[in-house]
């Protein structure tokens, strides 16, 4: 099997109108059988999630992870902060970012690489509610735009 297969299980698309994303880190994530066997299936929903650094530690809260039909006795709380895994250097970087410039760690997205369960982090900065209205304006306009393009070309 390649190691280097990337099959996406989840994404985040909530953080990409709330937030602007400045950076993207790939990160491991320490889970529980049951809970890998869940998210195989797809019972996996990243939508409120985030990530905070605590004591030399990155955890994220709010990922919600279905419990698996067959787990009984075995199955954790599905909201339960999960361990990422990095190296201390670069978790430590973050939080330095984190707490100066007014950034948050988000999960944009949850793939497999090869065998193993990725979680990819964002340092996103906060949308105001202008640039919110910005980005509809101009998905809009492409859209109108493409639309535009696509009679012009399917009349000739």
């Amino acid at each position: 099997m390649d190691r280097t297969a990337v099959k996406q299980i989840a994404s985040n698309r909530k953080a990409y109108h709330d937030y602007f994303v400045e950076d993207k880190y790939e990160a491991g994530i320490e889970l529980f059988g049951t809970e890998v066997k869940s998210i195989r299936q797809g019972n996996v929903n990243l939508k409120d999630s985030f990530c905070i650094v605590k004591d030399g530690e990155m955890v994220v809260h709010g990922m919600h992870v279905s419990p698996y039909e067959k787990g009984n006795i075995f199955n954790r709380d599905p909201l339960r902060p999960r361990r990422l895994l990095m190296h201390k250097r670069e978790i430590l970087r973050l939080f330095g970012k984190v707490k100066q410039d007014g950034y948050a760690l988000v999960p944009l997205s949850l793939y497999f690489r090869g065998p193993r369960i990725k979680v990819e982090v964002g340092l996103c900065k906060g949308k105001k509610l202008y640039d919110k209205r910005d980005a509809a304006a101009a998905r809009d306009a492409k859209r109108e735009m493409d639309r535009a393009r696509k009679d012009k070309n399917s009349r000739s």
